[in-house]
């Protein structure tokens, strides 16, 4: 199982597209290493710059997350990027479940706590500890701490434990 937690980047922001994750003209590219430097470059968003992706394990995100198209370069992106986890509103359909099918975590909150998060914790260096036996994230800025709980149904823990859809088929058939 992949190593979920971080350092966390709040983008707030709804309707992050699947062209803005990894712009569609990468798409050719023959490896994951190769959407490394692309990831979010077209991400049009107030004091952003893809500077602030160093370091970054965790994405906080508004709703509809991964809307667009059903490629799963987007979360090649991220995963190439030491992003494992998105935690946001709510997801595109195909995104989501391809977030899982590569062993990763798309993590819905409701509204109240993202905006609970947001006005805690967005614009300050902010870490996120992922307890996904558990369910429960515990973000920290220094003396602030918050922990929420989420939930991952049997077949998405069974993704995530796996390390993606390919290595469950493995095991399994």
């Amino acid at each position: 199982m992949k190593t979920f937690g971080g350092k966390a980047l709040f983008l707030d922001r709804s309707d992050v597209n699947t062209d803005e994750i990894i712009p569609a003209k990468y798409l050719n590219e023959s490896s994951k290493e190769a959407l490394k430097p692309f990831l979010l470059e077209d991400l049009k968003l107030d004091g952003f710059s893809t500077e602030g992706l160093r370091g970054v394990s965790v994405l906080v995100a508004r709703s509809n997350f991964g809307c667009g198209s059903s490629r799963e370069h987007a979360p090649w992106a991220l995963e190439v990027n030491g992003i494992n986890i998105v935690i946001a509103e709510s997801f595109a359909r195909i995104f989501r479940q391809n977030m899982y099918n590569c062993g990763m975590i798309a993590c819905a909150l409701p509204k109240n706590e993202i905006d609970s998060l947001f006005a805690l914790f967005a614009g300050k260096e902010t870490f996120v500890n992922v307890d996904a036996d558990g369910e429960k994230l515990t973000f920290t800025s220094g003396a602030e701490k918050k922990t929420v709980g989420f939930i991952l149904k049997g077949f998405e823990r069974d993704l995530i434990q796996a390390g993606g859809w390919v290595e469950f088929a493995a095991s399994r058939y």
